[in-house]
């Protein structure tokens, strides 16, 4: 059914989410993009589904955008890269709505919009050898769509430490900036999230719902001025020569020019 992504639901209303470009680190595309906004609208309508876990094929939870795409958005007119700016948007905005209780199981790489997929999850289990990071000054751009989502999880403060600086930083530090709520081993990653799923399982699915609702009624989730700032501020970040010269030198394997 999906291009990039394999759902698959167990018996119990498990619901499996697994990003499957395993080849490219699962780095994001739009064709992935939209694959998981509908998937997520798909799997908050299933009334069999009690809860989503969500994780990625191959050595890498989510490398971020896919930069095959970033690079198209330097030739694109305004009216596209408007497009491609809701594009994410609205994918972060559906998994973070999403009345399931979603798990995020983290291994290898969440860096960048990977990590904004970690913010919009409900619980975040990581490998003790993951690798977080906002990645995108470093090329130039900015952690700008997924930016209200990373500030409401980390708070503010925690969210300067990492928002600028495109330093990667380990489970630990992703748990101390209020991102990752347990880690464990890599073997046992898998093991730990079912225990947070039979949690869920003893649980009434409506009551699960509503108070999810409440939680993000009450302030857990980015208002629509929040984000449309955040895509306003991805728009103006295209049009810096600094975003082209940052793209041109990773594809270039160079030293871009501030560095």
């Amino acid at each position: 059914m999906f291009e990039t992504l394999i759902l698959a639901t167990d018996p119990r209303g498990v619901a499996t989410l697994t990003l499957n470009r395993p080849n490219k680190h699962n780095a994001m595309s739009a064709q992935m993009m939209d694959d998981l906004a509908h998937a997520a609208r798909q799997l908050d309508r299933d009334k069999a589904v009690r809860v989503v876990v969500m994780k990625g094929a191959g050595r890498s939870f989510c490398a971020g955008g896919d930069l095959g795409w970033m690079r198209d958005q330097m030739g694109a007119d305004t009216d596209a890269r408007v497009t491609e700016a809701h594009r994410i948007a609205d994918m972060l905005g559906a998994l973070n709505a999403m009345s399931k209780p979603l798990i995020a199981q983290v291994h290898g790489n969440a860096v960048g919009g990977g990590l904004g997929l970690c913010c919009v999850a409900d619980k975040v289990f990581a490998a003790d050898t993951s690798v977080f990071g906002l990645t995108e000054t470093k090329l130039g751009l900015m952690p700008a769509t997924i930016g209200p989502y990373v500030v409401a999880r980390m708070g503010g403060g925690h969210a300067r430490s990492v928002f600028m600086s495109s330093r990667l930083f380990d489970a630990a530090e992703a748990q101390r900036l209020g991102v990752v709520a347990k880690i464990t081993t890599a073997q046992d990653l898998a093991a730990e999230v079912e225990v947070e799923v039979q949690a869920y399982l003893k649980c009434a699915p409506d009551a699960v719902a509503e108070s999810k609702e409440m939680v993000l009624d009450l302030g857990g989730a980015p208002d629509k001025a929040a984000i449309d700032a955040s895509i306003a501020a991805l728009l103006k970040r295209w049009d810096n020569p600094e975003t082209a010269q940052g793209i041109a030198a990773f594809f270039d394997k160079k030293p871009p020019p501030w560095a």
